[in-house]
């Protein structure tokens, strides 16, 4: 348990004794459980059971607070994207949208581990020009995973079920066309968004592949001549582009 827990529930502890002997000292307040009236002992007994119950939920909400923020806070790796989108193949609007978001994570490990494993045959991996270059593919995949997390973002928020009954009376014409129609729209967009942005990630699988066919040509480059290939510059307008809508 980290520090900060513990100084948590150590001041917990303290107050909730703290406040038992000032409510059961015969000094202070001197409410007595056992001989006294019927009114004392019932609310001797309901301040014990309070005291419990608060020590109980104040201790639930400090563990489970911690952990809730260590995730919030926690880099997700593309492993965990994977793990999340194979939670949403039950999804069947989204079903060969899921398998290509996964198919595209997998194409971009590939093609990202073959671009530095043509780079370390021009350049050391201490060299400036590598390190460079190794920063410009970690923001791409950085902008990659943006989109799948936007992605998930709108499959959590998707029911699936509702939509399927707002096509079906929409159908039967159970309700007026109008609250149909709009009902509709809302669900649209979201589908709408989600091939969006996978349209998006196939588009910087296709930069990579155009900046992969340059520099599998080369058999050395001069320090520099990186910034001046064509996939390159596209791949960094492709960053500046994600940072100004970022901000």
């Amino acid at each position: 348990m980290d520090r900060k827990k513990l100084i948590k529930l150590s001041g917990l502890s303290l107050g909730i004794a703290a406040a038992n002997i000032i409510t059961f000292s015969p000094r202070l307040i001197g409410l007595e459980l056992f001989g006294a009236s019927a009114l004392e002992t019932a609310l001797g007994i309901t301040f014990i059971f309070l005291s419990g119950a608060g020590f109980i939920h104040s201790n639930y909400k400090i563990h489970t607070g911690q952990e809730k923020d260590d995730q919030t806070n926690k880099t997700r790796t593309a492993e965990d994207y994977i793990e999340a989108l194979n939670i949403q193949r039950g999804l069947k609007t989204f079903e060969k949208t899921v398998d290509l978001l996964l198919d595209q994570i997998e194409r971009l490990q590939k093609k990202n581990k073959t671009i530095r494993d043509i780079l370390l045959q021009i350049f050391s991996a201490s060299e400036m020009s590598y390190k460079k270059f190794d920063v410009v593919i970690a923001e791409v995949e950085k902008i990659f995973f943006m989109n799948i997390r936007s992605i998930l973002n709108k499959l959590d928020a998707f029911d699936e079920e509702d939509y399927n009954f707002v096509r079906k009376k929409y159908e039967e014409g159970a309700f007026s066309q109008q609250t149909m129609e709009e009902k509709l729209k809302i669900f649209n967009e979201y589908i709408n968004f989600v091939k969006a942005a996978t349209e998006d990630n196939e588009q910087i699988l296709l930069k990579l592949d155009k900046l992969l066919l340059e520099i599998s040509g080369l058999n050395s480059v001069e320090s520099g001549q990186l910034d001046q290939m064509a996939g390159m510059i596209e791949i960094d307008n492709l960053i500046k582009q994600a940072k100004y809508y970022k901000n």
